[in-house]
């Protein structure tokens, strides 16, 4: 408790760094480009739609018992892709984040953990910007999912800080043996097919079905995807194992972060 404490406080005493940190980030996206931060809308718009017209019709006799729904596919596929992508973008920028910043780390006296934060508010500003648009999408076909928006942010906070306990602890060990990173980028591809997010968990076989229901981030795509496409609350009971695993690796990751904290600049 008091490691943790510290570290909240010494990101509140440099909140205006990293706050400035994914500004920057945002802005040099698009720096270059002519339309510059029209591409932040357009590249996730271009997503929705080629999700909508193509794998929505080709695929929409995957979800039995909702052909009167209009777009179910297509509302099914964005709210597992979405989310997703936040939980693979937070990851795989967590994974190599030390090593990213080791320059700055090497000439700049700072918190170290200010950069996992810096990446989850960037990845958190990517995610409102798909977001927003997938609401946008849901509201034109008339599928607005209304005050179950309540439901999504219990969620989303057990997914940021699921995916930043595992991050912190995969990036540090990333700095002592770099074949982590390697080993992350290929292991978030197949976790990706074992998770529901382009098919649908009840259409596979039980055997199937008694192998992936471990994986845990399949109870909480499957989450998303029943508030937005069935409009129901969705079962938080089956998210007690992921919020124990999140405690687990939140308390191993700052454990062991500030164990090796002062070995990073050696090594880097």
């Amino acid at each position: 408790m008091v490691p943790g404490l510290h570290m909240l406080k010494a990101l509140w005493a440099y909140r205006y760094f990293v706050w400035s940190s994914v500004l920057r980030e945002f802005h040099g996206k698009y720096r270059e480009s002519l339309l510059g931060a029209f591409w932040a809308v357009a590249n996730p718009l271009a997503m929705i739609v080629i999700y909508t017209v193509v794998f929505g019709q080709l695929m929409r006799a995957q979800l039995p018992g909702r052909e009167q729904t209009p777009f179910a596919f297509s509302i099914y596929l964005c709210a597992g892709v979405i989310t997703w992508g936040l939980f693979a973008e937070m990851l795989s920028r967590l994974n190599g984040i030390f090593l990213e910043y080791g320059n700055l780390i090497k000439k700049s006296n700072f918190p170290r953990i200010c950069l996992p934060a810096i990446v989850t508010f960037s990845a958190l500003v990517n995610f409102s910007i798909v977001f927003g648009l997938y609401l946008v999408f849901l509201a034109l076909v008339g599928h607005w999912p209304g005050w179950l928006l309540l439901a999504v942010v219990p969620l989303l906070v057990l997914q940021v800080l699921f995916t930043l306990g595992l991050g912190i602890f995969l990036g540090t060990l990333n700095v002592f043996f770099r074949d982590i990173g390697q080993f992350t980028g290929i292991a978030v591809q197949f976790w990706f097919w074992l998770t529901p997010v382009v098919y649908v968990f009840e259409s596979l076989s039980i055997s199937a079905r008694n192998i992936l229901q471990y994986n845990p981030l399949q109870s909480l795509i499957s989450a998303y995807q029943t508030i937005f496409l069935d409009l129901r609350v969705p079962d938080f009971y089956s998210l007690i194992p992921l919020a124990v695993l999140t405690c687990f690796f939140l308390v191993l990751g700052a454990w062991f972060f500030l164990a090796r904290v002062g070995e990073l600049v050696d090594e880097l």
